[in-house]
């Protein structure tokens, strides 16, 4: 499909004809070298009055007033209001510099870089008295702007549908989303550094698998040509970490992108990234007691406290409640289910107004009662503990009642925020579990695991004791910021295309 370019992106092409016969290169290739950052300036202004600094960035506004004006740039972390003279800005009177160049050549949203001398004005802003200003790249499209009084220039972006698939518009126009990536990336940050102090090893595991696993899930199907077989997109790293558990190390974790090919909504993006964390040796409780640790952690690091805000409800990490899963159920139904047969289940969930797909077995129909009646009151950060074995494939049974496995969920806000387990390391059990799923397969479930014979074989040659866990980085940013979607907190998230 070719352009349609509006009148005022050809008049801004035009202007680069103008430059270059000026002798002007509109995309100089250049380095420009920053002697300082707009912020540092504006956090120290003392250190740098009447000092000469060498800054870039965006033209946001320009304010012609004669031989003087005002304009400002700004970078992704600030911006700064310079003053523009032109008997300094064209010490030799060169008409052009000033009334051509920066007037009429110069458009807003074009990169610049600017040396000048620090200093504040009457009216106490800190600025920059620029004498020499160089054009680093020109923009051919208007940043989506409106004008207060015909005077002062305002940047609108506010339409989702639009900041998802304009994301480049939206960090560049609305500091509350740049405020929300920096954070994910700090909470990244926070979390590796954690991880790396307890001696654990950041790997890599294969994105493209010829067997999916480590979840239930439906997945993204694509093939190999070289290799004449299709592959899956992974939905979990789980069994590959724990491939190098048995391979002897002792704790590996991966910051993972997953994909799973479900449906979409504020908290569900087919896209995701999660952190999976494996450590030899530990069990559900340790693992339990290890991520209060590692939250609070980052909980500290990022808000300064414990306590955050999220849109007027305020979340406590200083205790973290537990509950069983038949005991949640029982205080948000007053039904206790832990005796129930599959059947008896069933006209639970039908007298609770629960929906059943006809291929749900046991563990799904217990899923489904606590999702629909217990979830979303979960607000404050929750561990739910003894699910149900036929909801837990590749947990351990639970010493003394293996009815259940040794597994925690934690919520935070209504969602579901980690997912743990004591690993399944019996190689003929878990032979087992996966020909439950494939009956389950059979039945109708599309979520169903594969039988994954090669990770059954591997735990034949040994897997020590092991806690497992994964933390869902998106719903915890979420969490953190008081974004109301999973998109607002996905630098790219999936959208039809139109």
């Amino acid at each position: 499909m070719l352009i349609d370019f509006t009148e005022q992106e050809k008049i801004r092409i035009e202007k680069l004809d103008t430059l270059r016969s000026y002798g002007i290169n509109p995309y100089p290739s250049a380095t420009f070298s920053q002697n300082t950052t707009i912020k540092d300036i504006k956090d120290n202004y003392d250190r740098y009055e009447g000092k000469e600094v060498k800054l870039a960035g965006r033209l946001m506004s320009k304010r012609i007033m004669g031989s003087a004006s005002f304009a400002e740039i700004k970078s992704f972390e600030d911006d700064i209001q310079l003053y523009l003279q032109r008997d300094s800005l064209s010490p030799d009177n060169d008409y052009f510099l000033y009334n051509v160049f920066f007037k009429k050549l110069l458009d807003l949203g074009d990169f610049i870089g600017i040396e000048g001398d620090v200093f504040k004005t009457k009216v106490g802003e800190i600025s920059i008295h620029v004498n020499k200003l160089t054009l680093l790249s020109k923009t051919l499209s208007t940043l989506p702007a409106v004008k207060d009084d015909g005077e002062k220039i305002h940047y609108a972006f506010t339409s989702p549908e639009e900041k998802y698939r304009k994301r480049y518009l939206d960090l560049t126009l609305n500091k509350d989303s740049r405020d929300v990536f920096k954070t994910r990336i700090k909470l990244m940050q926070v979390m590796r550094e954690f991880l790396n102090s307890k001696g654990y090893y950041e790997v890599e595991t294969p994105i493209l698998q010829p067997i999916y696993g480590g979840a239930a899930a439906r997945p993204f199907k694509t093939h190999h040509n070289t290799l004449d077989q299709d592959l899956y997109l992974r939905i979990s790293n789980e069994l590959y970490l724990k491939r190098l558990i048995m391979g002897g190390f002792d704790g590996v974790y991966e910051f993972s992108k997953d994909f799973r090919n479900e449906g979409m909504d504020r908290y569900h993006n087919p896209e995701f990234t999660q952190i999976e964390l494996y450590v030899a040796y530990k069990d559900y409780i340790w693992m339990m007691e290890f991520v209060e640790e590692l939250l609070r952690n980052v909980v500290i690091s990022l808000c300064g406290q414990l306590e955050i805000d999220n849109n007027g409800t305020t979340i406590s990490f200083e205790k973290f409640e537990r509950y069983s899963m038949f005991d949640i159920i029982n205080k948000y139904t007053s039904i206790d289910i832990s005796t129930m047969n599959e059947q008896e289940l069933r006209d639970v969930a039908r007298d609770l107004d629960v929906e059943l797909e006809p291929s749900f077995g046991y563990g799904k129909i217990v899923d489904a009662i606590f999702s629909e009646k217990c979830e979303k009151n979960l607000i404050q950060p929750t561990f739910i503990t003894d699910y149900p074995v036929e909801m837990s494939p590749l947990a351990k049974q639970k010493y003394g009642d293996e009815r259940f496995v040794e597994r925690f969920e934690l919520f935070i806000n209504g969602k579901e925020s980690a997912n743990a387990f004591s690993e399944l390391n019996d190689p003929l059990e878990q032979y087992r579990r996966f020909e439950e799923e494939l009956n389950m397969a059979r039945r109708g479930d599309p979520e169903a695991m594969q039988m994954d014979i090669d990770f059954v074989r591997a735990m034949m040659y040994g897997m020590p004791p092991t806690a497992g866990v994964g933390i869902g980085i998106d719903r915890l940013v979420m969490t953190v910021t008081g974004a109301k979607s999973i998109q607002d907190v996905i630098f790219f998230p999936q959208m039809k295309q139109r």
